[in-house]
This record gives C-alpha cells, sequence and structure tokens, in this order.
C-alpha cells in the first residue's frame, strides 16, 4: 500500500497552504532531516475553525505589519474574509494537498532574509521558532478524509 508521512495542521493554516498562500510553517522544533527534501501530506486536523484566530489573521494583513504573516497577501484576504463569512465551509479531517518539506530556518533569520522585524502567521509565538519551507504543492481533488496525529505520522494514500 502506498502512502506518504503527513502532517496535520488546524484550518484555516491547511488550506493557506493548499492553495499555495502560505509557504512556510512555523513550528516549535526543527523538522527531522529525514523529511527534508521529502513530499509531505498536509492534512487539515478535525478541530473547527476559530473565528476570531481568522479575523486576527484578516487584522494582520490588514495593518501596517502583514509582511510579517509570510502570507501571500491580497489572495489570503480574500479567502480569509470567505471564511470569516462561512467558517464551516472548510474540510476537516482530510489531507487537503501534499508539498515537498525544506530546510526548516529559525524565525529570526528567516525574518532577516525576508528583510522584516518578525515573522509569524498566529500568535501562538512558542510555536513559531523555525519556518519550514513547503514548495511544490499539489493540491488534491477530492480531499482525502483521514484522522490525523500529532507530529509526523503515516498516511495511507
Amino acid at each position: 500500500m502506498s502512502g506518504m508521512f503527513a502532517l496535520t495542521i488546524w484550518q484555516p493554516w491547511a488550506t493557506l497552504i493548499a492553495e499555495g498562500l502560505k509557504p512556510y510553517e512555523f513550528r516549535g522544533w526543527v523538522a527531522p532531516a529525514r523529511f527534508v527534501g521529502q513530499r509531505i501530506a498536509i492534512h487539515a486536523g478535525a478541530r473547527t475553525v476559530r473565528t476570531n484566530e481568522v479575523y486576527q489573521l484578516l487584522l494582520q494583513l490588514n495593518g501596517s505589519a502583514w509582511r510579517e504573516s509570510g502570507l501571500v497577501r491580497e489572495a489570503s484576504i480574500e479567502l480569509l474574509r470567505r471564511i470569516l463569512m462561512e467558517p464551516k465551509s472548510l474540510p476537516l479531517s482530510s489531507v487537503l494537498c501534499t508539498a515537498e518539506l525544506g530546510q526548516p530556518i529559525r524565525d529570526d533569520r528567516l525574518a532577516e532574509k525576508l528583510g522584516i522585524a518578525a515573522i509569524h502567521d498566529s500568535d501562538r509565538g512558542e510555536h513559531s521558532s523555525y519556518g519550514w519551507p513547503l514548495s511544490n504543492v499539489v493540491r488534491l481533488e477530492p480531499f482525502v478524509p483521514a484522522r490525523g496525529a500529532q507530529g509526523f505520522w503515516w498516511w495511507r494514500a
């Protein structure tokens, strides 16, 4: 049976990745070296969308420090506005896409590289120590229902 390692991410961040609008996943730990350069599955967790988090992301993107979000601005604003109006429209407990995981970079070095003061896409600063580059995103159509887990876990495609 074929498969790949997967990473569970809360909504709306999983959808932002699947749409190519979130080029970095932020974590408090460095991805294990064996996953760097590999294609991984991006799984939307079962946790329901928290509209206050969507609203905070919109405030950040509409503010002067929008670059610190690491998100593609205009398209993310458009998507987040739709999500705010219909938070139950996002898929949960499903694999949304696959992506190639790049070499993680410390958040301060990533911010310096991007020419900004800091970088974070949520208020969970303790989880933003490392930016994991995600490239060559391939969105799955339809999304594939799956049970997730913490950390990396094996997804049978």
